[in-house]
């Protein structure tokens, strides 16, 4: 019946030059009724229609963005007030200034902000505007790493089947040599294992490879660290599902992404793939670097 069904709102929003077109094409592919360069005043109208509609419209997204103008000031209120019968939730697209540089240069259009500055003054004023947004999302994704193929495939990682879990979880390796991902929920250090890197024979090898990941897991305090991570995941996992955050990534990182944190990864993704209500996906941010 059309009244069982959750109605679903995904508002996919973020950084200009992020991505958000990509997404909404990978969403409209999945299947999802996408809405692009939404005025913020139609997200009320949205929703009655989303209503009305019910098992025939269960899923939609609008992708919405600086071009709204004073969207922001009102978007996080009008959220708050969708929220009652409706499951809205918010996509927050990031990247970093030089990336966002590098796409605006390559399409040789302006910042929406840009006015009469530069690229990065127009960046800048939309990052400031989109802070107190980005704090509330309930996912964020740094697409700075990620060409369309992969951003695309994250998306449906996230969204293809999610009904069939309380929470999806994505599991992703880097190296700390190249900065922390900055849309990690939690972070944790595989450092403290020794470096396949200094065995001659493991060296060419990812934690991807049986002799790698029996290495690293063979070392002293290795299980020691995943049954403890495991354990105090289970609280985390659980408060996630009762404050409806539907998604969540866990990171792993060591020196280079290349054995240790890939290893473990691995290893974690096992481990919690038994938990209820849970899905599981993995990344490899940096494997193929070096």
């Amino acid at each position: 019946m059309a009244t069982e069904v959750e109605q679903e709102m995904l508002i996919v929003t973020g950084m200009s030059g992020a991505g958000r077109s990509t997404v909404g094409n990978a969403l409209e592919d999945l299947g999802w009724y996408v809405v692009d360069n939404l005025p913020p005043q139609m997200l009320r109208p949205l929703v009655e229609l989303v209503e009305r509609a019910g098992a025939s419209l269960p899923r939609i997204a609008a992708v919405v963005d600086i071009r709204g103008r004073d969207f922001f000031a009102e978007l996080r209120e009008i959220i708050q007030a969708l929220r009652t019968g409706v499951n809205v939730r918010v996509v927050f697209l990031d990247a970093t200034d030089a990336v966002l540089v590098r796409r605006f240069e390559a399409v040789r259009r302006p910042h929406p902000l840009q006015g009469n500055g530069t690229l990065l003054d127009g960046i800048g004023a939309e990052r400031s505007r989109l802070a107190e947004l980005r704090e509330a999302a309930d996912l964020v994704v740094d697409t700075s790493e990620l060409n369309i193929h992969q951003l695309a495939n994250l998306v449906t990682d996230a969204f293809a089947e999610e009904g069939r879990a309380g929470v999806r979880v994505t599991l992703l390796s880097f190296g700390f040599k190249y900065g922390l991902p900055t849309d990690a929920d939690l972070v944790a250090d595989a450092r403290f294992l020794p470096n396949p890197f200094w065995i001659g024979e493991l060296r060419n090898l990812t934690g991807e490879d049986p002799a790698v990941s029996d290495y690293v897991l063979g070392q002293p305090g290795a299980h020691e660290f995943v049954d403890a991570y495991v354990k105090a995941l289970e609280p985390v996992l659980s408060g996630y599902q009762r404050e409806n955050k539907r998604h969540a990534t866990i990171a792993i990182g060591c020196t280079g992404g290349k054995h240790r944190s890939v290893a473990m990864v691995r290893e974690l993704a096992e481990r919690l793939a038994a938990f209820p209500d849970v899905a599981v996906s993995v990344r490899h941010r940096d494997l193929g670097r070096e």
